[in-house]
């Protein structure tokens, strides 16, 4: 359908502004007077070069789908009917990826299909949570309660993620600086001084005569030691896309000692969190294992989940087999317990998810405090122990000449 500029004054007064999609002129009239905006400039807009190569559009960001889902949450509350709402929101969409995706899905749904069917032709926007949710809301009859829930639930699952790439991120940021630093210093400065040094004569210092080899291998073989390393990021990527790869990586990476403890907590949120949320939205608890282990994110919490899935189906509580796999801490395992005799579990695994939420920002701020100056030592001793070991040479000289 072609798309529409228009220009317009609302209820309140003010000029408004935007693009809609539409099958003419009328037909835009009638959407922005449904909307109480008087239209005062309507035109077709005009053809962009780039809007069919898919590498120059901007991609739909996590937070376009919370918006998207929040305002279609409050017009659906208002009374509004959900192809309306489809239709508004598209309109008023500036991502053209977005805006064609729920034309597409709204064309879907005025065919007959429902909403959730309609979504889960887009799996990369919507996934199998968002579209199971929905499903159960179109089911239940309560479409704006489960979206507002889903809004929230991608809130506060995306501030998780920020905060965990944020911890993660810093370390190897400042790695990768004093890699580069270190090696402009060995690369290009320190063969500098070895040809000041050779002019002078005399036996060099044992730090200095160390520095100097080293600059001497990382100028005769770096060449080989980026390719080694380009090998083995290949290899680990292979290995780590099998199922036996994969289940030992992922064990391996929560035992580990620093960001161990962290990435567990993280695993324990975001699971308790998907559970909480689905079985309060009215999803039927297999499904909802199943939905909660594919966007697990670890083996390891994976496969757990499906013994708890297999553990539902032999008769058997959800806690017994949380407690097994020696992930989830005594508290939780306890407290999902109480959750299941009282009849309240979905309550107590988001009571859960808020304790973890907690947790985990609480272990990134102590994690993040003792990093920091940790690298700052480390770039710091480093570079400084490679300045003082080639001016030692310089200060032997200059006690030389003095004695002298």
């Amino acid at each position: 359908m072609p798309v529409f500029v228009w220009k317009g004054t609302a209820s309140s007064g003010e000029i408004q502004k935007g693009e809609m999609e539409a099958q003419d002129e009328q037909a835009v009239r009638r959407l922005l007077r449904q909307q109480r905006i008087s239209p005062s400039k309507i035109k077709p807009k005009p053809k962009d070069l780039l809007e069919n190569i898919t590498f120059f559009q901007k991609k739909v960001s996590t937070k376009d789908i919370v918006i998207f889902t929040r305002q279609l949450s409050t017009m659906i509350d208002a009374g509004l009917p959900l192809i309306q709402g489809l239709e508004i929101l598209a309109s008023q969409q500036e991502n053209k990826i977005f805006k064609k995706l729920l034309m597409d899905t709204k064309s879907d749904v005025e065919s007959g299909s429902t909403f959730a069917d309609a979504l889960k032709k887009h799996p990369k926007q919507f996934d199998r949570l968002f579209c199971n949710m929905v499903a159960a809301g179109e089911m239940g009859g309560m479409l704006d309660d489960v979206l507002k829930r889903l809004a929230d639930y991608m809130e506060k699952a995306l501030r998780l993620r920020r905060k965990v790439k944020g911890a993660l991120t810093y370390p190897i940021i400042v790695l990768a600086i004093s890699a580069v630093v270190i090696g402009v210093i060995l690369i290009f400065v320190i063969p500098v001084f070895e040809k000041m040094f050779a002019d002078f004569g005399g036996a060099l210092p044992v730090p200095t005569q160390m520095v100097v080899n080293l600059s001497s291998f990382v100028k005769s073989y770096s060449p080989l030691m980026i390719g080694i390393m380009a090998v083995i990021i290949f290899l680990f990527k292979k290995y780590y896309k099998t199922e036996k790869g994969k289940r030992i990586v992922d064990g391996l990476v929560l035992k580990s000692p620093v960001f161990g403890p962290l990435l567990r907590k993280v695993a324990v949120a975001k699971l308790t969190r998907t559970l909480g949320t689905l079985i309060d939205s009215g999803v039927p608890i297999l499904e909802t294992l199943n939905v909660a282990a594919g966007t697990a994110g670890n083996k390891v919490v994976e496969e757990t989940i499906y013994n708890v899935r297999s553990s539902i189906s032999e008769g058997r509580t959800i806690a017994q087999p949380l407690g097994e796999s020696g992930i989830f801490p005594a508290m939780v395992v306890q407290m999902v317990s109480v959750g299941e005799t009282t009849g309240a579990l979905d309550q107590m695994l988001n009571k859960i998810a808020d304790f973890y939420d907690e947790e985990v920002e609480t272990a990134v701020d102590a994690l993040t405090s003792m990093i920091e100056p940790l690298m700052i030592v480390f770039l710091g001793g480093t570079v400084g122990s490679i300045i003082i070991a080639m001016y030692l040479p310089i200060f032997s000289m200059a006690g030389a000449v003095s004695g002298g």
